[in-house]
């Protein structure tokens, strides 16, 4: 989820953390996708300075130091901490406007990253993989996309679940699948030869 309009950075953080997705709404980092090596390291060092506040390890170096810490682990959360735990690169992203968000249209494109936008009339949907024509700017507009996108990334989820782990079974499944559209198929066939 990537929206850092003023008026959509809290929709978009409620909506991807009830869905368990990643999310950038406070500034979009050159390179999030294209370099992300090093925003892996970047994230390594969020959890790290995390940990060593959780564990109280701060109280033990001089003010200085440790107020330097504190700024540092403020600066990546506000820039990286919906991306927290994110270990690989997305399978699509969506995106709030993507005339403000460019540089994220960009980098999904060059990497083949499915992207799913609000388009607004003032937006170009040619580098978009699937539009949604709809205003960007208004709050309500926002709100019941950006749910339906959550509630999406929740069924899908869902569903994933519900499919045995179990490689085996989940080559069963579509072998079957396979062999119900070839008989499909045959029929069809046979249909229109008489």
């Amino acid at each position: 989820f990537v929206g850092t309009k003023k008026q959509a950075q809290e929709i978009i953080r409620e909506q991807a953390e009830r869905s368990g997705q990643y999310y950038v709404n406070k500034r979009w980092l050159g390179g999030t996708l294209t370099n992300f090596v090093t925003i892996k390291n970047r994230l390594r060092l969020l959890k790290q300075l995390q940990g060593e506040q959780e564990r109280g390890e701060w109280r033990y170096l001089p003010k200085q130091e440790a107020a330097k810490k504190e700024l540092q682990l403020e600066k990546l959360e506000r820039s990286l901490g919906g991306m927290r735990d994110m270990t690989q690169l997305p399978g699509a992203i969506f995106i709030i406007d993507p005339r403000r968000e460019h540089l994220a249209v960009l980098e999904a494109q060059r990497l083949g990253i499915p992207t799913i936008a609000m388009v607004d009339s003032n937006s170009d949907p040619t580098p978009i993989t699937y539009p949604l024509p709809a205003n960007d700017d208004a709050i309500r507009s926002l709100r019941i996309i950006t749910e339906g996108i959550a509630n999406a990334a929740i069924a899908g989820r869902m569903e994933r679940a519900s499919v045995s782990d179990d490689a085996e079974d989940f080559n069963d499944v579509i072998a079957a699948n396979d062999a119900l559209a070839g008989i499909a198929e045959k029929e069809a066939d046979s249909a229109g030869d008489e």
